[in-house]
Formats: C-alpha cells, structure tokens, sequence
C-alpha cells in the first residue's frame, strides 16, 4: 500500500532518507511550457541540501541540449549531464549496444531532436524531418526505391506524422532482411499545458499493428533506460527515488530499477487509480499531489 505524505515530517524525511533523485518532467515539473507551481523552490531546496538531482524523460521530441533550453526558458537549473532523454538513450543503443556498422543507417519516424541525438552518436539516417516525408501526396510502392542500407526503424513522437512515413518504415521492415523495429517509448498520450495529447505509442501502433510483432522499447520503463544513466551517474538504488506522474511508465521505471518510487498527481494518473476499487497492479511507495508539496519541509529545516 501507498503512503500518502501530508505533513512536513513526512516530506523532511523523505527528503532525508534519499541522495539521488530522478525526476520525470512532462507532469511533474512542469504541464506543456507551464511550471507546476513550486517545483523550481524544491529542486533548489534539494540542491542545497546536497541531494543529485537527474531529469529522466520520455520525451523524444528533443535531444538534451534542446531539453535544457526548456528548463532555461522556464527557470529551472538543469545541467545537459543531468537529462537522460529517450532520444539520448535510443541513439546510444543503436550505436553502443546495437553497434550499428558505418555503411549502415536507421530511418527515422520523429523529430529534430532525435535527429540531433543520433548525429551525436554518429548514427546516419534518413526521414525524420525530411520534406521529402512531410507530402501530402499518396503514396506509391511504384515512384519509392528501397534503400538497402537501413538496418532499423526508428519510431518516436512524431506531430507531422503521415501516411508516407508508415508506408516507408513498413517497407524498410518487411523488405531489408534483419531490419530492427525500435520504439523511443511507449508512452499512450502525454500532458500538455491545454490536456492529453496522443504520444509516440500512438504513433508507432499503426506499425505494429500492421507488422503483428512487437518494436524494442527503449524509453521508461525499460530498463535500457537505467542501464544508460548507470552507464554515466554512480548511485546507490536502496537510496534513490523515482518521481513521476504515470504508475506503467514511471513507477514501474523505479521498481524494475529497484528504486523507491513516487507518485504525483499533477500529470496523468489520478488518486482513484491507486486506491480505488479498480486500483492499479502497480503500487507506488509514495503519493502526494504535486512536487511542490516538499516546500513544506523547509519548516523542518528551520
């Protein structure tokens, strides 16, 4: 069962009891480009009080650099080796786990940000941003040549999604023997300032459905995504939390981890689905309505 914090006890002893903290973004800190109110004073809080702070999105639409903008534009501290992004994780798996050969590349169903990640890595693709890929024209098997040298399909949020670029990852997969299908993440929908919005699950389920199999997910809560922040922060699970917003990506992320988990419900999960009759199989350790609950433990400190 749930423990739900309420009192400034509570929420000093959490913060006590972990060093490290990973935080979801979309619906934790913040709701489209809207700060949830007071999570920049408790990051600052847990800053002062020597705690690691790391921000650990599903978001593929940006690669780190653009990630932090973001959280500049917002007012929030955040440093690049700090944001572990499923763009990030995706292009490091391709190139470091996957080991993609030079003469190979991935087409890319997505967004400039994963586009950028995958330069970094030194992956070559093709789509993705293209204009070529954007046509509102049909496509046609007849006009579309068949690059030999795609070895995987890339599929993450993608707003400017369209028929062509199905077809084109669909082809690449049926047609280029030991094509991989891999997916940034999962995720159904995402929170915008302005409510849901279909996410990068959405987008990769035509493709699925169409393939009957199944892509490699690499974004929460896949422990891909662990083994990539293992690969570069040095922590200690028995003293780490996991905040998030959504119980089958992130708590499930913190409990594969092996870390603590908490739940806030500014962003997709609401109470009913952890304590009501239809409760979630998924149980985090902790719930409180939003980050900005933690302000309270600074009465604690005083």
């Amino acid at each position: 069962m749930s423990v739900r914090l309420s009192t400034s006890n509570d929420f000093s002893q959490i913060i006590d009891k972990y060093e490290t903290w990973m935080f979801d973004c979309d619906g934790v800190l913040w709701q489209g480009d809207k700060l949830i109110d007071g999570a920049i004073q408790v990051l600052h809080l847990l800053r002062e009080r020597k705690k690691k702070v790391l921000f650990v999105t599903n978001n593929a639409t940006k690669s780190r650099r653009s990630y932090k903008t973001k959280f500049d534009q917002l007012g929030v501290e955040a440093h690049v080796d700090e944001i572990y992004g499923s763009a990030y994780a995706t292009a490091v798996y391709i190139s470091s786990v996957m080991n993609l050969p030079q003469d190979k590349k991935v087409y890319v169903i997505g967004m400039a940000g994963l586009e950028e990640e995958l330069r970094d890595e030194g992956v070559a693709y093709v789509g993705g941003t293209d204009p070529a890929d954007k046509t509102l024209e049909p496509f046609s098997l007849e006009t579309f040549t068949l690059d030999p040298s795609v070895a995987a399909v890339v599929c993450g949020l993608d707003t400017s999604i369209n028929y062509t670029k199905l077809s084109k990852a669909f082809q690449y997969l049926t047609r280029n023997p030991g094509c991989r299908f891999i997916v940034t993440n999962e995720d159904s929908t995402y929170p915008s300032a302005h409510g849901l919005l279909p996410g990068a699950g959405a987008v990769s389920a035509p493709l699925r459905y169409a393939l009957g199999k199944d892509p490699i997910s690499i974004g929460k809560p896949a422990k891909t995504m662990l083994d990539c922040i293992k690969a570069k922060v040095h922590f200690n699970p028995s003293s780490t939390i996991m905040v998030g917003d959504r119980l089958n990506t992130d708590i499930l992320f913190g409990q594969a981890g092996g870390v603590s988990t908490l739940l806030v419900l500014t962003g997709i999960t609401s109470e009913s689905e952890v304590t009501g009759p239809n409760a979630s199989k998924i149980v985090p350790d902790f719930i409180t309505a939003s980050i900005g609950d933690f302000r309270s433990a600074t009465e604690s400190f005083l």
